[in-house]
């Protein structure tokens, strides 16, 4: 039994040295040609739409750390049995590192924009792993054959015997191996993952002032309700889904957009001729279709950049062109319909700036887009670097071929914030409060329905705009007892959002969101 334990140690040190020799010579190479990142990255791509589902309604913004959790206890599994398997027959163990070394090669070499090139760190991280499973499995037999039985490794002795030392030898390459791994390995992780240059860029830039400000925030859109959520999403609260393991390092100076497709004229633009631009500025809510009813996965901002429709006005569309696919490095795609992006009531535009500072890394920096009234697995891309106008009959968005609609408009919704389920509230006049949104058509009414009775109309804030979430609260005198409040919101086309229950796949959650707690 101690001798599978320690073949297992020793799996675990040759895969720790092929992660650390890879992060390393990713430094050089690209952060993106990390093995760990693609192979997290491919199994997003492979995964089945049920689990990316059910991950997300799990662990909500946090799925990308529970993937991380099991990719680390899948890699510890394998390893472990990689270790056992070379003790117990030779180049079995390497022979597991060599098949794995090859799936994380297809993950790294099929990302985005990859090349040849990204291979490199994980084929001489193979060979660091495999030097360290064949000098360990030599270390380990030589202790084994000193203990006289290959069946049981005996437990440590402070004897100057053969097997004493022989033993001293294989743990102290073991555990200097591991500690050179984890030096190395979480020290470049941690340089791919911070980029300085890329951060000291981002801190240095100074964005225009734009061109057409934002209307002030009237008067009473704001309520004072506590625990009502604000009305401005702060960066650091803001939701982030995507498809991106490690958010790509772009630098500013590097970052080029390359409209081209079905166009009279495909050009390029860089980021200062894009800040050269006469840029707009606009509040404007957006959502992500993973939403549950109730969720959180909605944020509102005041957005910085310029028109698409008159970037797609320079290129000069096809005629029969209705759909732009846009791309950036993380390998996400999404499928906008033209006539959104140059509908010119509509404020779709290529972001630069959030609430006032440049875009977050975390949220698309140097640029990406921002559409009014699509979910934004159809129109959000980060990171963008590619425009291509081109036909829906012809390509589709990341998520389309993964069963969600090709088509993504958002839908009427509501949510109440407070109270929140299952908390207990005193006695008195208790404000039932919340946020309700129809991004490009405004919000006409909400109401809100307790235990059952009638619906009550609730008192709406003053919206900023159709394109952001509007505020809403119902004072209400709470007696003693259990009690359930419901909202549902009607926009300003007159469609009530209905209370039939659905999931979010293939295109947005419904029904009435619906809190229990007591008085």
């Amino acid at each position: 039994m101690r001798e599978r334990l320690w073949a297992a140690i020793l799996g675990i040190t040759a895969a720790a040295a092929v992660l650390a020799t890879a992060e390393l010579i990713a430094i050089f190479v690209g952060p993106q040609s990390s093995p760990l990142f693609a192979m997290g990255s491919l199994a997003i791509d492979l995964a089945p739409l049920w689990l990316k589902e059910a991950m997300i309604a799990l662990f909500n913004t946090g799925d990308k750390v529970a993937l991380f959790v099991m990719l680390g206890i899948a890699l510890l599994v394998v390893a472990a049995v990689a270790g056992i398997l070379e003790m117990k027959r030779r180049y079995a163990g390497v022979l597991v590192l060599v098949v794995v070394t090859a799936l994380s090669i297809i993950a790294v070499t099929t990302r985005a924009e990859a090349s040849a090139v990204w291979a490199l760190p994980t084929l001489l991280g193979m060979g660091a792993g495999i030097l360290v499973m064949l000098r360990g499995r030599r270390l380990l037999a030589a202790w084994i054959e000193a203990a006289g039985s290959r069946t049981e490794v005996p437990a440590a002795s402070n004897s100057t015997t053969a097997e004493s030392l022989s033993r001293r030898s294989f743990v102290t390459f073991a555990a200097l191996t591991s500690a050179a791994a984890v030096v190395v390995g979480v020290g470049a992780r941690l340089m791919n993952a911070s980029s300085a240059a890329v951060t000291a860029a981002r801190s240095a830039i100074r964005l225009p002032k734009p061109a057409v400000p934002a209307p002030p925030v009237p008067a009473g859109a704001e309520l004072d309700v506590q625990g009502i959520t604000p009305l401005i999403t702060p960066n650091d609260e803001f939701y982030r889904i995507d498809v991106a393991l490690q958010v790509p390092r772009i630098e500013s100076a590097d970052w080029e957009l390359k409209i081209t497709g079905l166009v009279d004229h495909p050009f390029s633009i860089t980021y200062d001729e894009l800040l050269a631009l006469p840029l707009e500025e606009h509040v404007t809510t957006i959502a992500c279709v993973s939403n549950e009813v109730g969720g959180n996965l909605i944020g509102n901002a005041t957005w910085l950049g310029y028109p698409i429709r008159d970037l797609l006005a320079k290129a000069g569309p096809a005629a029969d062109a209705d759909m732009v696919l846009s791309s950036g490095p993380d390998g996400f795609t999404a499928g906008t319909p033209i006539e959104t992006l140059t509908d010119p009531k509509r404020a779709a535009i290529l972001a630069v700036g959030m609430n006032g500072e440049p875009m977050p890394p975390e949220h698309g920096f140097p640029a990406r887009m921002i559409v009014p009234g699509l979910f934004g697995y159809v129109s959000a891309t980060k990171w963008i670097t590619t425009i291509e106008v081109t036909r829906f009959a012809d390509a589709e968005g990341y998520w389309t071929p993964r069963g969600w609609s090709a088509l993504g408009p958002v839908k009427t919704a509501s949510r109440i914030d407070t109270p929140r389920a299952s908390q207990r509230v005193g006695a008195g006049t208790v404000p039932i409060a919340g946020v309700a949104w129809a991004q490009h058509t405004g919000i006409k009414r909400v109401e809100v329905q307790i235990d059952d009775g009638e619906w009550q109309e609730a008192t709406l804030a003053t919206p900023i705009s159709d394109d952001t979430w509007v505020q809403w609260s119902l004072p209400w005198t709470a007696e003693p007892g259990s009690h359930t409040a419901r909202v549902r919101a009607t926009d300003k086309s007159g469609k009530t959002q209905t209370k039939t229950e659905a999931p979010p796949a293939p295109d947005g959650a419904t029904g009435w969101h619906t809190v229990s707690f007591t008085v």
